[in-house]
């Protein structure tokens, strides 16, 4: 009489392991674990590893976070800097080659895709009321009934927080995991509570805030 093959025993292949650790940047054990769980499917097993790391972050949310990193990065040829500074509760977890890496990737992510806010909390009221009347008004010009209007007015508030807060954006090195769920991931693999707390953004000719630049002389350019 045969029987069902143990699922904790099955022959995961090293190259698929691999491809799942590029992916996510989990480590071996946990994308082997990943894999046998979804039965070899990686694109399940990318699901199992973020609700892993949606879990370990939820548990470890509270925990302080006064260590950390600045990190940096330089693209364009010295035409965009950014720095980006990252919180966790060590300096053991800071000065690891994850962490370190994962302040360079969410530098590089915030030079590539120029986000607005950190957060949705951070979004002023009147940035938001203006935003819901202009899709508003895009709707109302659609003819559609009110109760069709407000769902994408919305759907289209959602858009706005995910191309416009760091933490809702997709990430730039892949986009089927936004930057919340790449600090979770890292957040299950080390082990600590991780924050972005804040970052900045230089491009050569742009100042803060509205206005032109000017040049040596005061002139604007």
């Amino acid at each position: 009489m045969s029987t069902a093959p143990d699922p904790g025993k099955q022959n995961i292949p090293a190259q698929l392991v691999k491809e799942l650790r590029e992916r996510t940047g989990a480590g071996i054990s946990d994308c082997r674990a990943a894999l046998v769980e979804a039965g070899g499917n990686i694109e399940q097993a990318i699901s199992v590893l973020r609700k892993r790391g949606q879990a370990a972050a939820a548990k470890k949310a509270t925990r302080a976070t006064s260590e950390g990193l600045v990190g940096s990065y330089i693209h364009a040829g010295g035409k965009i800097g950014v720095l980006v500074e990252i919180n966790c509760e060590s300096d053991f977890v800071a000065r690891t080659e994850d962490f370190q890496r994962l302040c360079h990737d969410v530098a590089m992510h915030v030079a590539a895709l120029d986000p607005r806010f950190l957060r949705r909390e951070e979004v002023t009221q009147e940035i938001l009321d203006r935003e819901r009347e202009i899709y508003r008004e895009q709707a109302r010009a659609t003819g559609k009934p009110e109760p069709v209007i407000e769902k994408i007015v919305s759907g289209k508030m959602e858009k706005f927080y995910e191309e416009n807060c760091l933490y809702e954006q997709h990430y730039i090195k892949d986009e089927g995991t936004t930057i919340k769920e790449l600090v979770d991931q890292s957040i299950a693999k080390l082990g600590e509570n991780i924050a972005i707390r804040r970052f900045s953004r230089f491009k050569v000719g742009e100042m803060d805030g509205a206005g032109p630049a000017e040049d040596a002389s005061g002139a604007k350019v």
